[in-house]
């Protein structure tokens, strides 16, 4: 029997014996590293976004680095990238000793406001990375408008599933990026995905994933020229997917559209019950867009609440319920403040978003009475 005073985490992944046995395919067969499985989950997940070219990739922030790399971003170019998103979405434009720069979000979204972009753009502006940030895809539409020609890359990290005007995460721009993190809808523990419809940059990707080899590691071992190495006429990395990851990202992936059904459902149990504290703004969804649900952020009043953020997450905690802020505001991470010269106050959303956003749990494993034992303990604070 399910109580409301069990410890309810802020994330779980949901896996089971389906994602057990798909594992016996690649342990048996021999074939671990990436194969017949993840060119599958390749597959599957490109026509599940809308894409020619799915390449998938060791974790979200490989899959960054390597789009950056194929779009051509190098030394002396500027990439912008918002202010409110997790670490990884800048230290990828660093890792292609680009300039970083950054724009403010739009505090009902928490997505990168394409004013703010329109500020920054400059002749080495190479690249912009909008982050679909909790799972709502960012305008990318209004983003066009405001730097046609300049390559879009999607930080769909929390986005799988989501869309806009019915295109999905990932098609939305020149490439898009995607985390199978344990936290994220759909799990292949660490791994992630690149899509797009570019053949160049999928052909450089492919590559620059392993070692930046000519062909892939299956093709060679199953031609008829075993002898016959592969030429590296670029540098590129081990960024490969294994086919043990492959093969559970296939049975994750069919589930993917429940997943994200029972999240919208979950979300609507906690949008119906918490507007009663008046402190509190739930997230919304503007028209057009389906929301991915990776997490359900709202943002704390502190001239109304009984208590400060912090010590709200506190009371929470006590209550067996996992919290977090949403994400951090890159901008004052002592890195980046200190290479940019940059205070809290030069992003204001940005900063509300870290001081004073909040995000409460949301997977596929609670139960409609953790979501009411989450509502209720907020209730009592009112």
């Amino acid at each position: 029997m399910v109580t409301a005073q069990r410890k309810i985490p802020i994330a779980a992944p949901l896996t089971g014996q389906e994602e057990w046995e798909a594992l016996k395919e690649p342990v048996f067969s021999g074939w671990l590293t990436q194969g017949p499985k993840v060119a599958e989950f390749e597959r599957l997940f490109a026509e599940r976004h809308g894409v020619k070219h799915a390449i998938a990739v060791s974790n979200c922030t490989a899959a960054l680095h390597l789009a950056l790399l194929a779009i051509g971003v190098r030394e002396g170019d500027e990439v912008i990238v918002p202010a409110f998103t997790w670490v990884a979405t800048a230290n990828s434009v660093l890792y292609c000793n680009a300039t970083l720069v950054f724009a403010d979000i739009d505090i009902s979204t928490f997505n990168i406001n394409p004013d703010e972009i329109a500020k920054k753009i400059t002749k080495k502006t190479k690249a912009i990375i909008p982050v679909h940030l909790f799972g709502l895809c960012a305008d990318i539409e209004a983003i066009k408008k405001i730097a046609p020609g300049i390559p879009i890359v999607e930080d769909g990290a929390c986005a799988a599933g989501a869309a806009l005007n019915n295109k999905p995460a990932g098609s939305l721009g020149d490439i898009g990026c995607f985390s199978f993190h344990p936290r994220k809808s759909i799990t292949t523990g660490e791994g992630g995905m690149i899509t797009t419809n570019n053949d160049k940059y999928a052909d450089t990707i492919n590559k620059l994933r392993n070692h930046g080899a000519s062909i892939s590691e299956e093709s060679r071992h199953h031609g008829p020229k075993p002898y016959i190495l592969p030429a590296f006429d670029m540098v590129g990395y081990n960024y490969r997917m294994t086919d043990l990851q492959g093969a559970v990202g296939i049975v994750q992936l069919k589930k993917l559209d429940r997943f994200i059904e029972e999240r919208q459902k979950f979300a609507e149990i906690y949008t119906g019950e918490l507007p009663s504290v008046p402190w509190l703004s739930v997230p919304s969804v503007p028209s057009g867009y389906r929301h991915g649900w990776q997490s359900y952020v709202c943002m704390v009043d502190e001239t109304k609440s009984p208590k400060s953020r912090n010590e709200i997450m506190e009371f929470l905690e006590q209550k067996g319920i996992s919290t977090r802020p949403g994400t951090h505001a890159v901008h004052m991470l002592g890195y980046y403040a200190g290479k940019y010269k940059l205070k809290p106050l030069d992003f204001p959303n940005s900063f509300k978003a870290n001081e004073y956003s909040i995000a409460l749990p949301l997977h596929n494993n609670m139960v409609h009475e953790d979501f009411k034992h989450v509502a209720q303990s907020l209730i009592k604070l009112v």
